[in-house]
């Protein structure tokens, strides 16, 4: 399919060296913001030192919709799925499915699910078990899981067919629950996915205990460098990323916290999906941040191996070209998360490719 290049306006680009996060998860771009607060103080300085700490299952944190419980389990120990379903406005077209990335929850979809009910999709937004406000289980993850998870959740709502929207992590979530339930899936947008390269051929393994030492050393400091990765523009909006992650910290839930995201890291390192590129026969939109340079893992990774890892511009054009029904939407000067970036253009190029008749 022929490749459609879009400029996005974006602020100028700042880089300065950055400490990458420690566990949390898909370290970054070696080039971008330093770690000053958005109000311009000290970046060791905390923001949020009177916030109120924030529980295991987020349950102060505000959602930009109403939230709904689903109970499913997860290697048989049981679970809630929260998840938002927002009304199409008008005569609904279809019902759209978004997969959220690992450092992030399904409240980050917020302009991408206003937008999408505006141009007449049902939303349905879950936080996957792990994440958000979804249970924590500790135990084994595995990406077929979290997809059986969410079939079922689409069971129990009668809703049989979707298109899928996913990010970062999500991607390779969406691109299993694709394979798995390719009758489920209408169309599937992968947004900055990773997955698009096998990790686990670079990147060496790691033992829980080393992961989870490291993941309770983290600091506001390290953790918004760390996120400033993702963005070649930090704004202050995206603080609250920070914000979320730093009141969980503040309480007594965060050992058990930090303990999931180990766990879900381990997923990301052992379950490679870019096998799987290739056996997707629904029609596929590749929406790829051009200023993206995230590796997973890459803290870990030998230094020769990292120099031919996380080049998005390079892996959309690859799995535009092994997919077999695929098209790739390039967006310059953005990086990880272009629906949080450039909302309005992400939202457009998004609709577009859903509204087109199925080929």
């Amino acid at each position: 399919m022929k490749t459609i290049r879009v400029l996005a306006t974006v602020a100028t680009l700042f880089t300065a060296s950055v400490l990458i996060g420690l566990l949390t998860s898909c370290a970054s771009n070696p080039s971008v913001n330093s770690a000053t607060s958005a109000n311009g103080g000290s970046p060791t300085a905390s923001l949020y030192a009177n916030a109120a700490p924030l529980d295991l299952r987020l349950s102060a944190w505000p959602y930009p919709y109403p939230t709904k419980e689903f109970k499913t389990s997860l290697q048989g120990v049981p679970a809630s799925m929260i998840y938002m379903d927002v009304a199409a406005q008008g005569k609904q077209k279809g019902v759209v499915l978004l997969f959220h990335g690992k450092n992030f929850s399904s409240d980050y979809w917020a302009p991408t699910i206003a937008g999408l009910t505006q141009a007449g999709y049902r939303v349905i937004a879950p936080d996957q078990i792990g994440f958000g406000k979804s249970s924590k289980p500790n135990v084994q993850y595995h990406f077929d899981d979290l997809a059986l998870n969410t079939k079922a959740l689409l069971k129990s709502l009668g809703i049989q067919r979707v298109s899928v929207i996913a990010n970062s992590m999500g991607g390779m979530v969406g691109v299993r629950f694709a394979r798995l339930y390719p009758q489920t899936v209408q169309k599937l947008v992968l947004e900055n996915p990773l997955g698009l390269e096998d990790y686990s051929k670079d990147i060496p393994s790691q033992q829980n205990d080393n992961l989870l030492k490291l993941e309770m050393a983290q600091t506001e400091t390290s953790y918004r460098r760390f996120l400033q990765s993702y963005f070649p523009n930090w704004q202050p909006a995206y603080e609250k990323f920070v914000e979320v992650y730093v009141r969980v910290q503040k309480g007594p839930d965060y050992p058990a916290y930090a303990m999931t995201s180990v766990l879900t890291y381990q997923m990301i390192a052992e379950k490679p999906v870019v096998n799987d590129l290739p056996e997707l026969k629904m029609p596929v939109l590749l929406v790829i941040g051009q200023k993206d340079r995230t590796v997973f893992g890459r803290r870990f990774a030998p230094p020769e191996a990292v120099k031919s890892l996380g080049n998005f511009p390079e892996l959309g054009k690859k799995a535009q070209a092994i997919i077999p029904n695929a098209k790739l939407v390039p967006i310059d000067n953005v990086g990880h998360v272009p629906h949080v970036e450039v909302p309005d253009l992400f939202v457009t190029i998004v609709v577009q490719f859903l509204n087109q008749a199925k080929n």
